[in-house]
């Protein structure tokens, strides 16, 4: 008997050799006794038709397992729309770095077999919620995996806004914008920004300035019990993203107010996970020169 029963198959969309590998893959857990589902979108743009299509809400019904074939980007997309349903989720790097796709694509046959045989262990990160506010109602929702950022538009001007938080002042900052990250987003664009690294389960929240125009203000990072509360004062152009996914527009007077979500995303990892590992793998650490 598998580990996880009802095995849903999410691949990165339009890649070479994706619809390959979500074939050879369903059909090696059909035959360990899995129940397939292919995520509609992989199964359209992949033209995968054996096996049965399921969107996001159905398959947080019936999955045990998500396995995702892709990069990073395919992660986050995955993680946002399974959060609310608790189903774990599992990647196949297909993309470049892949700091959340553990498995090789080489070794994927292999690594999935251990992991229906019940070799894997678990691993909870934190997400964060976050909404526009303006002129007192709610005007826009999201959760992120990595990172809420608020930043310049097209126009290329800095932005000016106000930082507070749990209601204390922190900063008027004048910048390009402001990452709000979480600690899987601690190694993505705020790692890029010169923010520190947070392992997986510290608590906390990182406020990572982007090319501030006074030089003193640092990144911080702040417990994730807080409510950042981010006041637009000067926002011509201004946007919100969030995992780098498509943007909200923002407006002078705008609040963004970001908090830990009551959600979390569940990670399965193969034996011998190691964070560090991947950090040095993806970093380049103690690499001779």
């Amino acid at each position: 008997m598998p580990a996880f029963k009802t095995v849903a198959l999410i691949g990165r969309y339009n890649t070479p050799g994706v619809a390959a590998s979500l074939q050879k893959l369903g059909a090696f857990l059909q035959e360990r006794g899995c129940v397939i589902l292919i995520e509609a979108e992989t199964a359209r743009t992949s033209e995968i038709s054996n096996f049965p299509h399921a969107d996001f809400p159905l398959i947080g019904k019936r999955a045990d397992l998500a396995i995702v074939l892709g990069g990073d980007g395919s992660m986050l997309t995955a993680a946002r729309g399974l959060a609310q349903f608790k189903v774990p989720l599992v990647g196949v790097n297909q993309g470049r770095l892949g700091f959340m796709t553990d498995i090789a694509q080489g070794a994927m046959i292999e690594t999935i077999a251990g992991l229906m045989e019940g070799r894997f262990t678990t691993e909870d990160r934190t997400l964060l919620s976050a909404e526009v506010v303006r002129a007192g109602k709610r005007v826009f929702q999201t959760l992120a995996l990595n990172d809420i950022v608020v930043n310049k538009g097209a126009i290329g001007r800095l932005i000016e806004f106000m930082v507070q938080i749990d209601g204390q002042f922190v900063y008027d900052l004048r910048s390009d914008g402001l990452i709000v990250a979480t600690p899987t987003g601690s190694t993505a664009y705020a790692l890029s920004s010169n923010g520190p690294i947070l392992q997986p389960n510290v608590p906390g929240m990182v406020l990572v300035p982007i090319c501030p125009h006074t030089l003193s203000n640092r990144p911080i990072t702040v417990s994730d019990t807080c409510v950042i509360d981010i006041t637009l004062k000067r926002a011509l152009d201004a946007r919100l993203h969030f995992d780098g996914q498509p943007q909200f527009d923002l407006e002078e007077n705008d609040r963004v107010l970001v908090a830990r979500a009551d959600q979390t995303v569940r990670f399965v990892h193969p034996p011998g996970y190691s964070y560090y590992a991947m950090l040095r793998e993806k970093l380049h650490w103690s690499e001779n020169l």
